[in-house]
């Protein structure tokens, strides 16, 4: 397939499409850190970016390679990630009203200003994996590429979650320093919503 105009416009409204989940927790980080610098916000968005352009070559792989342990594999992928955002959601509420909890029994740091929860490293490559396994399938859709257009397909993929990422941080951020804690618990209740959601979708409309 040659890399036509259209190539790099159906490429970078795949990347739109399959950056969303991606976006949604983008935001979610954003309000539970309003703090967060940009070069942590480019880090952030970078390893969703890296996921999310990974997966698609992976999946192109597959398709060339041992597709059938891939066919296998695809039945566990909403399983996965409802499984992990769930858990990266959950936890993120637990820890909030247990501080809150805290807070009340005379816990409260003298401003009054409720603690917010730092994404860790470890918790980003989770959101990062378990937002980006859907496109695992798109190395179905691109099965017809040569490596380099499957590459090329993927670093735009890559561009464009970046992008809209950063965009979703700092929407955040600027909700999140007004809801305080409240913006944390949305943040966990937004991430256990995308995992419902992949899994629906996946489970019983796919």
């Amino acid at each position: 397939m040659e890399m036509t105009f259209s190539f790099f416009v159906n490429s970078a409204l795949l990347g739109v499409g399959l950056s969303m989940d991606a976006f949604s927790i983008s935001l979610a980080n954003g309000l539970s850190e309003p703090g967060m610098r940009p070069g942590r916000m480019s880090l952030v968005s970078g390893v969703y970016a890296f996921f999310q352009a990974a997966m698609p070559l992976a999946g192109w792989l597959c398709v060339h390679t041992v597709v059938e342990y891939f066919s296998a594999l695809t039945k566990l992928i909403p399983w996965i990630a409802l499984l992990l955002l769930s858990f990266i959601g959950g936890k993120m509420i637990f820890e909030t009203v247990r501080e809150n909890h805290a807070e009340d029994d005379g816990g409260q740091n003298p401003q009054g200003e409720a603690k917010t929860i730092t994404l860790t490293f470890g918790t980003l490559l989770a959101q990062g994996i378990a937002t980006s396994l859907d496109a695992l399938s798109v190395g179905f859709t691109i099965a017809d590429y040569g490596f380099l257009n499957a590459l090329t397909a993927a670093l735009i993929i890559a561009a464009v979650t970046f992008a809209i990422c950063i965009a979703g941080i700092v929407i955040g951020k600027k909700a999140g320093a007004r809801l305080s804690t409240k913006a944390t618990i949305f943040g966990g209740v937004i991430l256990i919503g995308i995992g419902i959601e992949i899994f629906v979708t996946r489970v019983f409309f796919s």
